[in-house]
């Protein structure tokens, strides 16, 4: 449906029986994109309500604004009409009854819950009010099941939680922290900043609050640590159909920056101690969502303490017997967003795979269990996924009638829609585990279709590329996929220049998705040719295939990097060899610096704030269980492998030009990774250039920082390949 709309859009587009120039991406383009996300669907089945974000370049500002459309029969939707108008509203969600929405937004002071009543038949909101006034702000709203409370985030002081009135003493404490002309800080313990700030002695905490206002919010998870979890994306916690109980996910060690241990814990609603229910397991436990029914918890759990990248298991806790059931054990890929079938028999999840993220769906009933000696159980047949929607997917939900998913859909050629896929055929059996088993298969899967059009019109007027796979032979023989973007301008017969993208992670990967950050529609669109390669270390080959860059960052990975673009330049004769430019961002980062030291075939490099100095980047970072478990160990327990991979050690071997680029609020990769690798640079005479946002994080998120970026990436590449 969006490529019908599409093609309608541009025979509209025609003047005197001439078609209107098609043109390639702009970077002003990207801006004018409406983002979409967090799709809801009524409890009627009748409409879909979402949030879009609208970007002002010349503002420097992003805006969110709810919108609605109805999901209609056959799943085409409709006309997308937008409900707010204010300073930013977020987070929209139904009241399980259909007859409210919540929503956040900052218009009056700071981010706070609002409620709304909604008008089913014409898809109307009525007057909003305000319903929480909390100091510390409100985030990541959901309801409670029942519908009588509503569930929220907000980042408090832990010593108040035992003040006679918490919420007067974390305004006073905020006031306080505000009006001080002393900014120093004390610290007796990690964590003291993550991500892109520091804690100022807070911690994130889960509150509950009367839907009607009845009673003030509740703490339900005091003490000085974090709950939910750190995450950037996904909800770590959720509330029972009954509402009577809540659980999340939270790490109650000591040595939190240090371990992944996150447990899963269950509290009432009304308050009370918490218990711990995945307490067996050393890994990381998180994502839980209950199942219509109530009787079961389904969570995601990783088995190998301190390593983030564990193959991301789909669990099962029985509410009723205490048991975990591990369902998807013979499955070799990462769980993502998971829904539950209204009628609690199948569970519904995304899982990357060779380039895209399908919907996969697996039975929940279990059928006989054996004892796990892990102390988990496991099927003794264990369940085979079926996959149901092909593409790149997340945020699945499902209509009432339990007969039609909804979701969120990217690809290379457009950004976030919401589709639906009504379940029209059988389920689509893969091949059992073995040779053949992640293909995608050949059989009719249920087709989804764009139930929004945000930004049709524009991609009308624009020119996009397919992305291309290809597969070759790495390192070790392992089978590499890797992809080909061409430019709008593409001919044959002539030579290109190419841009060698290296992705971040090292658990990441490329695919069939769209980035506003690293967008290689984008990086095609002035002339050039885009190759993308998925080494060592990437998601969505199999647990194994990420598990060989543990302790080998320059090893597997890079041979497959250099081997994948042997295999394209042989492939692609219009490959200009000698006009290649290499670019990258946290591993990605790194590899750059690495191949700096290894490789003088790229023309220039751009490094994104990357690993310089591998000991010195341990002692910056803010999740020490990273460093850990990839160096195995401490640089003090291990220097020798620090030592090994750190880019700083080959720099005796450094010409290529590089542009370094770092942002001073990178708590991940400090910006003296940055620094150093310019200071280096500089002092041997390397042609370099260093961008440094002194308002940025691990990303460069803010409009015409992103348009600075782009601006001086491209011209660097320009300058080095003597691009006419």
């Amino acid at each position: 449906m969006r490529r019908l709309a599409t093609l309608v859009l541009a025979i509209l587009s025609f003047t005197g029986g001439i078609a209107a120039q098609k043109h390639p991406l702009t970077f002003e383009d990207m801006m004018k994109l409406k983002r979409v996300g967090e799709p809801n669907v009524s409890p009627d089945g009748k409409w879909v309500l979402f949030q879009a974000t609208d970007v002002n370049l010349d503002a420097n500002s992003k805006t969110n604004h709810l919108w609605i459309t109805p999901l209609n029969v056959g799943n085409a939707g409709g006309e997308s009409r937008q409900l707010t108008t204010g300073g930013g509203e977020s987070g929209p969600k139904f009241s399980p009854d259909g007859k409210q929405i919540l929503f956040l937004s900052s218009k009056d002071g700071g981010q706070q819950i609002w409620l709304a009543s909604f008008d089913s038949t014409n898809g109307t909101l009525g007057d909003a009010h305000k319903l929480t006034s909390i100091a510390t702000e409100a985030d990541g709203a959901i309801w409670a099941g029942d519908g009588k409370n509503i569930v929220f985030v907000s980042n408090v002081y832990p010593e108040c939680d035992k003040a006679p009135d918490p919420a007067a003493c974390n305004a006073k404490k905020l006031d306080e922290v505000a009006n001080s002309k002393v900014k120093a800080q004390i610290w007796t313990r990690l964590v003291y900043r993550h991500w892109d700030h520091y804690l100022n002695g807070q911690r994130s905490h889960i509150f509950a609050v009367a839907a009607d206002a009845s009673s003030a919010p509740l703490d339900l998870t005091p003490g000085d640590y974090e709950a939910p979890v750190f995450s950037l994306g996904g909800q770590d916690y959720a509330v029972s159909p009954d509402g009577k109980e809540l659980a999340y996910s939270s790490n109650h060690t000591l040595a939190e920056m240090a371990n992944t241990n996150n447990d899963l814990w269950l509290v009432p609603i009304s308050g009370g101690p918490a218990h711990n229910i995945t307490s067996y397991n050393p890994g990381s436990d998180s994502g839980p969502v209950y199942s219509p029914d109530g009787h079961y918890i389904a969570y995601k759990a990783q088995f190998r303490p301190g390593y983030e990248s564990d193959r991301f298991r789909l669990m099962l806790f029985d509410r009723t017997t205490g048991k975990h059931i591990s369902l998807d054990e013979s499955f070799d890929r990462w769980i993502g967003s998971m829904a539950w079938s209204p009628d609690s028999k199948s569970i519904y999840f995304t899982a990357e795979n060779k380039g895209e993220a399908p919907i996969f769906q697996i039975n929940a009933e279990p059928g006989q269990l054996l004892d796990g000696e892990a102390g988990y159980q496991w099927p003794a047949k264990p369940s085979w996924p079926h996959q149901i929607v092909a593409g790149y997917n997340d945020a699945i939900s499902f209509t009432p009638d339990g007969k039609t998913l909804v979701f969120d859909r990217m690809a290379l050629d457009h950004p976030n829609e919401i589709y639906a896929a009504p379940l029209e055929y059988a389920q689509c059996r893969m091949a059992e585990p073995g040779p053949g088993a992640y293909e995608r298969p050949t059989c009719l899967m249920s087709r989804g279709s764009a139930v929004t059009h945000m930004n049709d019109a524009l991609f009308a007027g624009t020119e996009m590329q397919p992305m291309e796979p290809f597969w070759f032979t790495g390192s070790e023989n392992a089978k590499v996929q890797g992809f080909l973007v061409r430019p709008p301008d593409f001919n044959s017969k002539k030579k290109f220049p190419l841009k060698f993208l290296i992705h971040g992670g090292p658990q990441g990967a490329w695919g069939d998705d769209w980035s506003f950050r690293w967008n290689p529609q984008y990086f095609a669109a002035n002339g050039y040719l885009v190759v993308m390669i998925n080494p060592r270390g990437s998601t969505g080959y199999g647990q194994k295939f990420i598990d060989d860059i543990n302790g080998d960052w320059g090893g597997r990975a890079y041979e497959d990097l250099m081997k994948g673009l042997d295999f394209a330049e042989a492939k692609y004769p219009f490959i200009d060899k000698t006009r290649e430019c290499a670019l990258g961002a946290s591993f990605g980062g790194y590899m750059i610096n690495w191949i700096m030291g290894h490789t003088d075939r790229f023309k220039c490099l751009v490094s994104h704030d990357g690993v310089f100095n591998a000991e010195s980047a341990y002692g910056a970072t803010e999740e020490l269980w990273f460093n850990e478990w990839e160096f195995k160990g401490q640089p003090w327990t291990n220097r020798a492998l620090y030592q090994k991979w750190s880019p700083h050690q080959y720099a005796t071997n450094f010409k290529t030009p590089t542009l370094v680029i770092h942002g001073q609020r990178d708590y991940r990769l400090d910006v003296a990774e940055g620094f150093q690798l310019f200071t280096t640079l500089q002092r041997k005479g390397v042609e370099s250039k260093m961008l440094y946002f002194p308002d940025e994080g691990h990303w460069v998120l803010k409009p015409q920082n992103g348009r600075l970026w782009y601006q001086t990436v491209n011209d660097w590449v320009d300058q080095h390949t003597q691009k006419q």
